[in-house]
């Protein structure tokens, strides 16, 4: 699949742009809060170019005082190129809403990831579709992002990466982009089949209550 870099470079660019100006944020005192964000990602090679996928997520919320919200999804990876993968998957969710009860969410997700052929440091760019069945009416939303990642020296870590992300939301609820997140953190390589990332995210969203977020959240891959 021939796919040009400089439209992966200008798309996400621009829609950066969009949501600094769309999206901007209510200040609230109970817009702020401090989440724990933790989960297992399980992949199971099928072929050279496929994998099986799954994984199970856990959020705290309220300062990290209580389950905010379980999730656990299944789904599969194609690597057509080395630089491409397309992975569609399904996720359960059963999450508080803003009254504190937990409801039930099915999402469809379509996501495609390429790295770009650089040496030097790692660039990559993901766009992901997701529909969500939910109550009271069913949404869907685009979340392009952009990657930048680093191999730390070996004298200071061994076997690991610094990397900074960038994603912005399109959402259909809205018809504008409401949502931001930024992340950095750093992927440790435990071993040929185990590795951890710990990673620090900001999210600001002047819709969802609570909508600007502190996070701290580790994820685990696994490589049977």
């Amino acid at each position: 699949m021939n796919l040009k870099a400089k439209i992966f470079l200008t798309v996400p660019a621009v829609l950066f742009f969009n949501l600094s100006i769309c999206a901007q944020p209510t200040i609230l005192q109970d817009d702020e809060d401090v989440q724990s964000w933790n989960d297992v990602q399980i992949t199971v090679p099928l072929s050279k170019r496929f994998d099986f996928v799954t994984g199970f997520i856990t959020r705290f919320g309220k300062n990290i005082s209580r389950l905010n919200d379980g999730r656990f999804l299944i789904g599969y990876s194609w690597k057509p190129t080395k630089a491409l993968t397309v992975s569609p998957f399904y996720m359960h969710i059963r999450a508080r809403n803003a009254l504190g009860r937990f409801r039930i969410e099915h999402r469809l997700h379509l996501r495609a990831a390429y790295k770009f052929p650089i040496k030097r440091f790692g660039l990559s760019h993901r766009s992901q579709f997701e529909y969500r069945l939910r109550s009271p009416r069913n949404t869907w939303r685009y979340r392009p992002s952009l990657t930048f990642e680093k191999e730390i020296p070996k004298r200071f870590v061994p076997d690991a990466k610094f990397y900074v992300t960038e994603e912005p939301f399109y959402d259909s609820a809205t018809s504008k982009f409401s949502r931001n997140r930024f992340y950095v953190g750093i992927v440790k390589t435990l071993s040929k089949s185990l590795s951890l990332d710990i990673y620090y995210l900001r999210q600001n969203d002047g819709f969802s209550r609570p909508g600007d977020l502190n996070v701290i959240g580790t994820s685990w891959k696994v490589k049977l």
